[in-house]
């Protein structure tokens, strides 16, 4: 088992357990924990989420996670975030205005504006790869993943890109930048490619060097 720790940010929304789960799986030494000690200790951020954009927001802010999750972000620190994970790192949403988001990726959270299709978005969907990242080795284009969402992340700079989805429109599905890795499909619910990536970031942890 990997001695290098990841940690999944207990922000007390979500369902942490099955990304636990998938990383005991991997083999990868995690835990899960809401102390910003061990998250300036650990050697990768994992932020889930599933639930409301505000609700989830104020309580990183109340337990002061959100300062620590962006200034580990800034010395370079390995963040895989999945869903709300991935939301929360824009500065705005759609879904609670008055709230604002973690401010580490420019742009904002929008809901889907279809009319003919079910909103949220949910099942399995194709990725469309942007540009090459480690993240996404060994997965192939167009490869199916598993999505539940009615709002996604609409980035200022196109660049962030990493995978893109149709769902009426084509949106911002993951994005990668430097140390950030985020994801709005589940890769815990989307299986062997889904694996896959987890394993991956796993990896990219245990080999970065420093703190």
């Amino acid at each position: 088992m990997s001695s290098k720790k990841l940690v999944i940010i207990d922000y007390k929304m979500g369902n942490l357990g099955s990304v636990y789960n998938a990383f005991r799986f991997l083999k990868h030494n995690v835990e899960i924990s809401d102390s910003p000690q061990k998250l300036m200790d650990c050697d990768g951020m994992v932020l889930p989420g599933v639930g409301a954009f505000g609700d989830a927001m104020k309580n990183l802010n109340r337990s002061s996670l959100a300062d620590t999750i962006r200034s580990e972000i800034k010395k370079g620190k390995p963040y895989l975030g999945i869903c709300l994970g991935y939301q929360m790192l824009f500065e705005s949403s759609e879904e609670d205005r008055d709230i604002k988001g973690l401010g580490v990726l420019k742009g904002g959270v929008v809901r889907f504006r279809t009319d003919n299709l079910k909103v949220p978005h949910i099942g399995w969907n194709q990725i469309k790869i942007q540009k090459e990242s480690m993240i996404l080795k060994e997965i192939g284009d167009n490869s199916y993943l598993y999505f539940v969402h009615s709002y996604y992340p609409d980035p200022e700079d196109e660049d962030l890109a990493l995978t893109r989805t149709e769902y009426g429109e084509s949106f911002v599905s993951a994005v990668a930048k430097d140390n950030i890795f985020a994801f709005q499909f589940h890769p815990e619910k989307s299986q062997e490619s889904g694996l896959k990536i987890l394993k991956n970031f796993g990896d990219m942890c245990v080999h970065h060097t420093g703190h």
